[in-house]
């Protein structure tokens, strides 16, 4: 260790307390993403409690020119919260920062430190009989800060739309250690650039987001799912179309989860009863949010899917008969990452497609994997209701998954991104660019968007203090 960073250490310690410095043992939960992709090696992880020591922190890095990755959960999927391998970076863990600071129920709002947990959000507001409707499968670990960071989708973007429409203001230490507070929870404020829109979004290139104003709505009165099968993509963005006509905003969920997907559910989670899909194609579960009550919700959705039956849309179909049933259902849903994970390294693919044109993308994209690479696996799911598709791709049975990951990714990727590029789509919709997909972002990004963000980073973070090498090489 230099002269210069024993110093950093010992300022950091004098700021957050030396217990909550930590530059020696088992880093490994803040230096290794959530993948095991990558694993890197930081300086010290500085463990801040409040905003202002947050602040305090960012000013000593500055002067002595050490990088700041921040972290909340550590959740992200792009290797964009993970230190580098150089051991010069501090990451900035605001887990420590995880309070619901106060929820005006009058102004359907709630403000929280930046590394509150957001299954603790949700729980809170439904406690005051409200609902914080941002839902993902990381929910029991992943932070507010990180979701805002990464402006996260999740299951209810067809309804309530990413972080980004959830947000009402922030609480923001810049680059130099000062502190923008833009907490006020309005709903109009038209005086000048939106400045909370610019740190949203960012993954930690701008700003250290530190608490955040977010708006909340009425609990519904009752929630219904269903889960079709259907034996084409065409049939489940028909019957997304049919859903949208008969149940209108009421339609929170809108998930497609191709047949491969979901034998490995039923291969890895023998617990987990996956419904009607050994003979399909597709499966969709759908949720229906009622403002009426239970009984009206079960009517309006089995009548969709009496409709969708007699109209050859769907093949078959259940309704949950509880809540019980229907988180069963969502724990199917929810649980094709971790199938993925049991069954080796993957290339994972976080696009969006307009939902129009999402079967002739995924029929021309697996002809060209398959004709590529003789027998990839594709394990296809996604939020069709918002045209976001995790579109992964699995080593052939019995090959190495790492030397599949090793040897094939570079080709897999170039494939599917001009594929997305040729469709009008985009190469990350909810995850993120991080470190993983920053050359992928110089190919297929705008010149001139690229050359407006480069722009923005060199006007807030002149010395390239904040996750540097991530969303854009300096």
């Amino acid at each position: 260790m230099t002269p210069q960073a024993a110093v950093l250490l010992q300022e950091l310690s004098a700021i957050c307390g030396a217990a909550h410095v930590l530059s020696q043992g088992d880093l490994s939960a803040w230096e290794a993403d959530w993948r095991k992709r990558k694993r890197g090696k930081a300086l010290a992880v500085a463990r801040p409690a409040s905003t202002e020591e947050v602040a305090a922190v960012v000013q000593a890095c500055a002067r002595h020119g050490a990088p700041i990755v921040t972290q909340g959960g550590n959740t992200g999927l792009v290797v964009g919260s993970t230190p580098d391998d150089s051991g010069t970076e501090v990451v900035l863990s605001l887990q420590r920062m995880n309070r619901v600071l106060a929820l005006d129920a009058a102004n359907m709002t709630v403000t929280v430190q930046a590394g509150c947990v957001l299954q603790a959000l949700q729980q809170a507001a439904l406690e005051r009989g409200l609902l914080f409707p941002l839902s993902l499968a990381a929910e029991g670990s992943c932070t507010i800060g990180g979701n805002l960071a990464t402006n996260a989708g999740g299951t209810q973007v067809l309804r309530y739309g990413n972080a980004r429409d959830l947000c009402l203001g922030l609480q923001v230490v810049n680059a130099q250690g000062q502190i923008w507070d833009g907490l006020q929870g309005l709903r109009k404020d038209n005086t000048g650039y939106d400045l909370r829109d610019l740190f949203i979004g960012s993954e930690g290139t701008l700003g250290v987001i530190t608490a955040a104003t977010l708006k909340l709505y009425p609990q519904p009165a009752a929630q219904m799912t269903a889960w079709a099968a259907v034996p084409t993509l065409e049939q489940a963005v028909a019957l997304l179309g049919l859903a949208q006509s008969r149940l209108g905003p009421g339609l929170t969920g809108f998930e497609v989860m191709g047949q491969f997907a979901l034998r490995l559910v039923a291969r890895h989670f023998r617990h987990l009863r996956v419904p009607l899909h050994e003979h399909s194609a597709y499966c969709v579960l759908a949720e229906l949010s009622d403002a009426e009550s239970a009984e009206h919700a079960r009517q309006s959705l089995e009548q969709l899917l009496e409709l969708a039956l007699e109209k050859n849309i769907i093949d078959d179909a259940v309704v949950a008969e509880n809540q019980s049933q229907a988180r069963q259902l969502w724990h199917i849903r929810e649980a094709i990452p971790l199938a993925q994970v049991e069954e080796g390294l993957n290339i994972k693919h976080d696009i969006s497609i307009p939902i129009s044109r999402i079967p002739e993308f995924v029929s021309h994209t697996e002809a060209l994997l398959a004709r590529s690479i003789s027998g990839v696996r594709l394990v296809n799911f996604g939020h069709l209701g918002d045209g976001n598709l995790h579109f992964n791709v699995q080593a052939p049975g019995g090959q190495d998954a790492r030397h599949f990951l090793q040897t094939r990714e570079a080709q897999v990727n170039a494939l599917v991104y001009e594929s997305v590029r040729a469709f009008g789509g985009s190469i990350s919709a909810e995850h993120g660019i991080g470190a993983l997909k920053v050359d992928e972002l110089a190919h297929h990004k705008n010149p001139v968007a690229l050359q407006m963000m480069q722009a923005i980073k060199q006007a807030l973070d002149p010395l390239g203090l904040f996750n540097p090498g991530r969303v854009l090489f300096r």
